[in-house]
């Protein structure tokens, strides 16, 4: 791999446990999933409070931070997909359902999982997330937090945008080996 993991740095935005995949896009935006910007405008608008707009106050780089569970419910493929649409550059969150942990990795979407994190983590905290040594810092409480890191299969994926370009060009290379 030549590749690093990026580091990341924005805004928090704190939700709590039990976000499920219908919290995060609503079945009614399902139409818009070849739309990635389009899924972003309305993602995290089931979560009671965010009816109205969340996604258009995030900045693009910003990072999520939830609770336990988080990516629950459905297996809704397109539930990272809109949060990324939304501009978020990676969630950090206590725990993740499988499935969701599943979908993220396979469209090379950062997820971290740090409970530390997570519990002290507040809405509007400045974030510097390295994806590669698995630290969050947090600038405005002077913290920082060690994530779970990702086994070296896993980084390679999100380094090279996914499973499928990953599979792209593992069969690019068998062609011209």
């Amino acid at each position: 791999m030549t590749s690093v993991l990026p580091v990341m740095r924005g805004r928090s935005w704190k939700f709590g446990a039990n976000v499920d995949t219908d919290q995060i896009i609503p079945a009614k935006y399902a139409i818009y999933s070849l739309d990635e910007k389009k899924l972003g405008e309305h993602a995290m608008e089931g979560v009671p409070g965010n009816e109205d707009g969340w996604a258009q106050q995030v900045s693009p780089g910003d990072i999520l931070v939830a609770g336990s569970n988080f990516g629950c419910g459905s297996s809704r493929e397109i539930a990272p997909v809109a949060i990324r649409g939304a501009g978020i550059a990676c969630v950090i969150a206590d725990s993740f359902a499988r499935i969701f942990f599943r979908n993220a990795i396979n469209m090379g979407y950062p997820i971290l999982q740090s409970p530390q994190a997570a519990e002290a983590i507040h809405s509007g905290d400045e974030l510097e997330v390295d994806l590669e040594a698995g630290i969050i810092r947090n600038f405005t409480q002077g913290d920082e937090y060690q994530a779970d890191r990702f086994p070296p299969f896993m980084t390679e994926l999100l380094i090279h945008g996914g499973l499928v370009p990953w599979v792209r060009k593992r069969l690019q290379e068998r062609t011209f080996a």
